[in-house]
């Protein structure tokens, strides 16, 4: 067994673990933190595979920035922890026949593959890498879904802000629209005092 392989199956056997817990972790947080962990494996899985940039792109933009994103969301907002515990029960067949589902699909994928490549994938340029290969790709067959998925990130930032800044008890939120309709008489009092002698 080459080392290759060594680290293959260490890295695999942490990244499920880890996706076991995101599932299993009964604080919203811990499940976040044990999903940056699993991102991170996949990241060296990929650097495994020779996909530099895939892996790359999954530390910077799922780790850094969406899961950073999530963590806010979820430490901000109030959830009821004993509300999503009583739910878990409820939604435990129909989570358990999804699971079933994608057991079957992943096992499908991978004895098909067992049974020999029935296409040719063709290779990568020689004078190129995958990078350059996924960079033409990206900004010309696919440049309207690439913009369409930005566009779905920002709105998602947005809906993420506003369900931050919902009205509840003991929020200080900024009142735009009373900061520039105020006037100077209504905010500012003289007051005339007689002078008291000095004692």
């Amino acid at each position: 067994m080459s080392v290759s392989e060594i680290l293959f199956y260490a890295f695999s056997a942490v990244l499920v673990v880890a996706a076991l817990g995101v599932i299993t972790a009964r604080n919203p947080v811990y499940a976040a933190l044990f999903l940056v962990l699993a991102f991170l494996n996949s990241a060296v899985l990929w650097l495994l595979m020779e996909a530099e940039f895939l892996a790359i792109v999954l530390v910077l933009v799922y780790v850094g920035a969406v899961m950073v994103l999530f963590l806010f969301v979820v430490m901000m907002l109030d959830v009821n922890l004993s509300q999503l515990r009583e739910g878990f029960t409820r939604y435990a067949p129909l989570g358990l026949l999804i699971a079933g589902i994608v057991v079957f699909e992943i096992t499908s994928v991978v004895y098909v593959k067992s049974l020999g490549n029935t296409r040719e994938v063709p290779a990568a340029a020689a004078t190129g890498s995958n990078t350059q290969a996924l960079g033409e790709l990206l900004y010309t067959k696919y440049l309207y879904p690439f913009e369409l998925a930005s566009v779905l990130l920002l709105v998602a930032i947005v809906a993420a802000i506003v369900l931050t800044m919902r009205h509840r008890v003991g929020l200080k939120a900024q009142d735009v629209a009373g900061q520039v309709a105020v006037r100077a008489k209504d905010r500012i009092r003289l007051v005339k005092m007689k002078s008291e002698p000095s004692a």
